[in-house]
């Protein structure tokens, strides 16, 4: 079987994907996709193509422009369900990012199912917008929250799991692929674990989208969100997923134009879902922009994306473990991401000095402190990897780290 097919051109080998994306510079690794992944051409173009010559708003103008930009809204609509395994393309809501999506659930779905008594299912690896959302909601309600422990391999301890849940838990949210250990989550297991008790399962999409195949019904969640810009689109759109009986359940988020049935000043109706979550104009390009992401990743296969990441991850860790000084966070095999320390050096330090060696990475807490107090670190150091990289950005990373552990002695 020959190599996968990249739209860089037909039997292009996985290192010829970096010429699709004009913002990578020659000798620049670019090491941070998991906080957000570079645009290929064809999503430029695509973004390009909408503003210059296609531009209009939808849903509502009755100029044949209009009319067409709403095909192309709708159809992205379409596509992005397909991507996912939607049952239809009425479960897809378009959202400013996975955040807005996790607030939305929180806000709609919590503010109308919990109550004093109820209780809400974390892990310890979560990212902050899979926490504070809940938080909110739950001093609104007076639901309490609960949280998961981690394996010593750095999971979510799903034994654990089913251990604690009982009938009182009504919602559990999880990452999907944590996104600074690169676990992946059994979510089958996971989703089996919440219905026993007749909990709603919520699965943070962001790491997994872009990395490997994602099937929200075999899954068997009830919602699932991502963010199209880690996924080679733009900012500002994602997606949050609902089984459609649930979304039928939910009331408004926010209210304004397109949400409506009818509005007068002494009653409003609301319009089905998805219009009924998606208030005012929405990021019209964005969604065009989703769905040249979603073609550009397809083209090139999930499949083939989960592979060359792995083996990716498996060089990077290898390397980083000859280095006596260095300590590795996360499963042996992590999706796309590896999180580390280098004794005596503060990540920023380290993250400083790799830039100097025009080698860009992530060090901070991630937006997920928690885990660090968890990890017994301030911050990590983190290596993230997308389908632009190769083994070549790896020995740029391990020459930087050279660069480090001299000047650090």
């Amino acid at each position: 079987m020959g190599p996968p097919l990249s739209p860089a051109g037909r039997g292009a080998r996985p290192l010829d994907w970096l010429a699709d994306f004009p913002a990578i510079p020659d000798g620049w690794a670019y090491l941070d996709t998991a906080a957000t992944a570079q645009k290929p051409k064809v999503v430029i173009d695509a973004i390009d193509k909408a503003y210059a010559e296609t531009y209009a708003t939808v849903h509502r103008g009755v100029y044949q422009r209009s009319a067409d930009m709403t095909l192309a809204f709708e159809a992205s609509r379409r596509r992005t369900a397909e991507f996912i395994g939607a049952a239809a393309p009425e479960e897809i809501v378009f959202v400013r990012g996975a955040t807005e999506g996790i607030n939305l659930v929180a806000q709609s779905w919590g503010g109308a199912n919990l109550k004093p008594g109820d209780r809400i299912l974390l892990s310890t690896l979560e990212h902050h917008s899979n926490i504070v959302p809940w938080q909110l909601v739950a001093e609104r309600t007076g639901a309490a929250i609960d949280v998961v422990p981690l394996t010593p391999d750095h999971r979510i301890d799903l034994d654990a799991m089913a251990a604690m849940i009982r009938p009182e838990h009504k919602l559990v949210a999880l990452a999907h692929v944590s996104n600074v250990l690169g676990s992946v989550l059994d979510a089958p297991r996971a989703a089996a674990i919440a219905h026993s008790v007749g909990a709603k399962l919520l699965l943070d999409g962001c790491q997994a989208v872009p990395r490997m195949p994602v099937d929200v019904t075999a899954l068997g969640c009830d919602f699932y969100v991502f963010s199209a810009h880690k996924l080679y689109g733009p900012t500002g759109i994602g997606v949050l997923w609902a089984r459609s009986e649930i979304l039928d359940s939910m009331p408004p988020w926010q209210g304004g134009g397109a949400m409506i049935d009818k509005v007068s000043f002494e009653r409003t109706t609301f319009a089905p879902p998805p219009a009924r979550f998606e208030a005012g104009t929405p990021h019209v390009v964005g969604v065009l922009g989703l769905h040249a992401a979603i073609d550009y990743v397809t083209a090139i296969g999930l499949d083939a994306i989960a592979a060359h990441e792995a083996a990716l991850v498996r060089a990077a860790r290898e390397r980083l473990g000859s280095f006596n000084s260095v300590r590795l966070f996360g499963p042996e095999d992590s999706a796309g991401i590896v999180s580390f320390a280098v004794e005596g050096v503060h990540p920023h330090d380290v993250g400083t000095i790799l830039d100097e060696s025009r080698v860009a990475i992530r060090a901070g807490h991630h937006c997920a402190q928690p885990l660090m107090q968890h990890l017994g670190v301030d911050a990590t150091a983190r290596a993230s990897f997308g389908v632009y990289n190769s083994e070549k950005d790896i020995d740029a990373l391990m020459h930087g780290l050279e660069r480090v552990r001299k000047i650090f002695g």
